[in-house]
């Protein structure tokens, strides 16, 4: 039996879960509404305050998707009631971000500023050096981050570019002179 699948996932007060055809789950909280279409294989049900996922045999496709069933449920809820935010850092001399209405212009030493507007269900902030991305789809914010750190990756020598904020760059030693 899977550790994670077999947890149940509590329904917080507020939040209301509604299951329909084929296993199309609905996530309704105080931040907005999630809908996610999972997987026929398996037997979600909704019942006294709780979301429990189980397996109709152990194939390893179906102990595969109990866990990760299971979990996509409790990051919806997650969503709606809290939220998802990550934290990029920009370190370099001359980059920076700045934020006018949904559009992000990035200054990324490149010869020309790199644009990028916000997907829908998301919001990013600036302040100083750090970028804020926050929204209830955990997929989304985890996307929509990776996209703005890969406008320039940090480099190994310097340390400059985008990087998450809990993220350590492995730092390398430059060139030696001859002697």
């Amino acid at each position: 039996m899977s550790r994670i699948g077999k947890q149940p996932v509590i329904i917080p007060d507020g939040v209301t879960v509604t299951l329909g055809d084929n296993n199309l789950i609905t996530v309704k909280g105080p931040k907005g509404t999630l809908e996610r279409k999972l997987v026929d294989d398996m037997n979600i049900a909704v019942e006294e305050g709780q979301v429990v996922v189980t397996r109709p045999s152990d194939l390893k496709r179906h102990k595969s998707l109990h866990g990760l069933t299971r979990t996509l449920i409790a990051n919806m809820i997650e969503g709606v009631t809290n939220g998802y935010s990550k934290v990029l850092e920009i370190n370099g001399v001359g980059y920076r971000a700045a934020k006018a209405g949904n559009k992000l212009t990035l200054t990324l030493g490149y010869s020309h500023p790199v644009e990028m507007i916000d997907p829908d269900g998301l919001t990013s902030k600036v302040e100083g050096n750090k970028i804020t991305v926050s929204g209830i789809d955990k997929e989304k914010v985890g996307q929509y981050a990776a996209e703005i750190r890969s406008k320039r990756a940090p480099e190994p020598y310097k340390g400059k570019g985008i990087k998450y904020e809990t993220e350590r760059i492995r730092r390398k030693v430059g060139k030696t002179g001859k002697k």
